[in-house]
């Protein structure tokens, strides 16, 4: 009887595991995806996290030693008090796009692109799992700048609901474009153009360091056609109470640049155009 059990206990070791069953979703890999990309900004979050949280307060700094004195107002707002929330936003949105971007492009570019495109995960995972990580990362920059800023300068909280909606379009938008620029990419170059060339003018010239009520009637036109400028003004919005722009429209703004961004990253990874050789 011992020998038969012995002999049976070997037989159903001897046998292959039963397959995985997916469902519709595959979140044991969504979850394993979300969980790399934070991982991968964690590991050397001095440069990831503590590094733009620094240039942040370097912007405010200079600005403020710049203007020379405290009397300077904004739309009724101490400048300080104006420039804190579009930095922190600003933060947000770069750092989202650097943590999908650099992903997307090393793997590409070390050849180990396929241990993401082999395993069973759908453009949907793929689309969440490399947003979440971007958001996460972006979240955690937003936090870290926006506490050690409010040690020099105090500003309210207005509109929670309005911090809560603009920080996570903002941090998908950025991290959709940054995968759409790392399947894109062939070479760190070409990231490195994508940021100098679209990402830093497009958030410089959004009203970060300004109100665009001082622009002439044609360029407040033509900076209101800058969706960047949408998710500064309503982040600021909801810290400060004041906008230069309709916020009902911003939010339209977001969520449309969102939509067409997801449309186009779904497209590409079921043609996987630059992905699959």
């Amino acid at each position: 009887m011992t020998f038969e059990r012995q002999q049976a206990t070997r037989n159903h070791s001897a046998m292959p595991p039963a397959p995985r069953v997916i469902g519709r979703v595959n979140w044991g890999g969504l979850q394993a995806l979300y969980m790399r990309e934070v991982r991968r900004f964690m590991k050397v979050w001095i440069q990831t996290i503590a590094s733009p949280a620094v240039t942040q307060l370097l912007f405010l700094a200079v600005f403020m030693l710049a203007l020379g004195r405290g009397d300077f107002m904004v739309q009724g707002i101490p400048f300080p008090e104006f420039l804190a929330p579009g930095l922190v936003i600003m933060a947000i949105a770069q750092n989202a796009f650097q943590n999908t971007s650099s992903s997307v492009a090393s793997a590409k570019i070390q050849g180990n692109i396929v241990d993401t495109l082999m395993p069973p995960l759908g453009p949907f995972e793929m689309i969440v799992g490399y947003i979440g990580g971007a958001i996460t990362r972006g979240v955690f920059v937003g936090v870290t700048t926006g506490v050690v800023m409010m040690v020099f300068v105090g500003f309210p909280i207005h509109d929670p609901a309005l911090i809560l909606f603009h920080t996570l379009a903002a941090g998908s938008l950025l991290g959709l474009i940054g995968l759409i620029g790392g399947i894109w990419a062939e070479k760190f170059d070409h990231i490195s153009a994508v940021t100098n060339f679209i990402i830093t003018p497009l958030s410089f010239l959004s009203g970060t360091f300004y109100s665009t009520s001082r622009l002439p009637g044609v360029w407040q036109d033509i900076a209101h056609l800058n969706p960047f400028f949408y998710m500064i003004d309503g982040f600021r919005a909801g810290f400060l109470g004041v906008s230069d722009g309709s916020l009902t429209a911003g939010i339209f703004v977001m969520l449309a640049a969102n939509l067409l961004c997801v449309a186009i990253v779904i497209r590409i990874l079921k043609t996987g155009w630059k992905l699959k050789g």
